[in-house]
């Protein structure tokens, strides 16, 4: 959520950082973008088709955020490099603290873009309650598929420094995970050890292509003909006055808005998977029906599955899950979710 203009904007996915259009419901990218691309890759040979995709995503992403290109080409370089060395080495306290100095890097950038702005709004709040001037600030744009991008890099480092994936000598190949554009601005989280073997060894098949423009499409309809018309009538309700607002027509806002979100999030994820698809890749399910879970926990497993498996193993099992007694437990659950809120976005709520 965005405050703007004293309402509460209700900001859709990450695809609406994306400043040029270049949506995947986006006329630009399902007639012009997406065919060119998909004739690219199945025209050239075998050996080239990685070559194509990182082209592919390289314009993609540079049609959306251009200078900010150079941010992301350095999170790759620096991570991929630092990859090659925790592999290498040899000593263990070495190799943690590269480690640790590669995750330091990876947060830190997106602490400064994602809350710096937060932080100088917070700041000029508090001088001007003590009658002090405020602070010459100019806003930081938010760079496309930041959270995404960092957390695809800090899962990278991390498998490599407990061996669970080697280390990518390939830039390119690299290079590509991170900006594989079908899942570049709404995820699904992807890790480096799930699809490290499809890099180089997967097929152009008629088959998974159908059922990738099946599952596009599924997901497009869910965006266009579900999300966005709820969406519409949400937004009006929770514009509306408190004097204005009667309860049917508040419940209703709130159903709106409880379909509007699930079904954009996961019209994304389902346009995400159909693409990786299209072009050879299998990658896990971000959401399993989560409006029938049967309690909040079942809901958490169900619901962007791919953020909450990222917590679980990068985080809540490393400070000891729920293994060192309850209190223990509860306070991992607390620090869990406070960073998972961090995360979603820069604001108090």
């Amino acid at each position: 959520h965005d405050r703007v203009d004293g309402r509460l904007r209700r900001a859709d996915r990450a695809p609406v950082t994306l400043k040029s259009g270049m949506l995947f419901a986006s006329p630009l990218f399902l007639f012009i973008f997406l065919p060119l691309t998909m004739a690219a890759y199945t025209l050239v040979p075998a050996r080239a088709r990685n070559a194509v995709l990182l082209v592919a995503s390289v314009f993609f992403y540079t049609w959306g955020e251009g200078i900010y290109l150079l941010l992301v080409g350095a999170s790759v370089a620096v991570n991929w490099a630092l990859g090659l060395v925790i592999s290498a080495g040899a000593d263990a306290m070495a190799r943690r603290r590269w480690l640790a100095l590669a995750i330091a890097a990876n947060l830190a950038t997106l602490t400064v873009f994602k809350y710096a702005n937060f932080a100088a709004q917070n700041l000029n709040d508090l001088l001007a309650m003590l009658d002090v001037a405020p602070i010459a600030w100019s806003a930081i744009p938010l760079p496309l598929g930041i959270s995404f991008f960092t957390f695809h890099a800090i899962s990278y480092v991390v498998d490599v420094y407990k061996r669970n994936a080697r280390a990518e000598r390939s830039l390119p190949n690299f290079a590509l995970y991170i900006l594989l554009f079908p899942q570049l601005i709404a995820g699904p989280i992807i890790r480096w050890k799930d699809i490290a073997s499809q890099m180089s060894d997967r097929k152009l098949d008629s088959a998974e292509v159908a059922y990738g423009v099946r599952r596009f499409a599924l997901g497009l309809a869910k965006k266009m003909l579900i999300a966005n018309p709820l969406g519409a009538t949400a937004d009006r309700i929770f514009a509306l006055d408190a004097s204005d607002l009667s309860t049917p027509v508040a419940w209703l806002g709130i159903a709106c808005y409880t379909l509007q979100i699930y079904f954009d999030f996961s019209g994304y994820s389902d346009m995400a998977l159909g693409l990786m698809r299209m072009f050879g890749f299998r990658i896990l399910e971000n959401f399993n029906y989560p409006y029938i879970a049967r309690s909040v926990r079942e809901f958490w497993r169900r619901w962007h599955i791919s953020l909450s498996n990222w917590f679980r193993d990068y985080l809540y099992i490393p400070l000891g899950g729920n293994q060192r007694g309850p209190a223990r437990a509860y306070a991992n659950l607390a620090l869990v979710f406070l960073l998972c809120g961090l995360w979603h976005g820069a604001s108090w709520p």
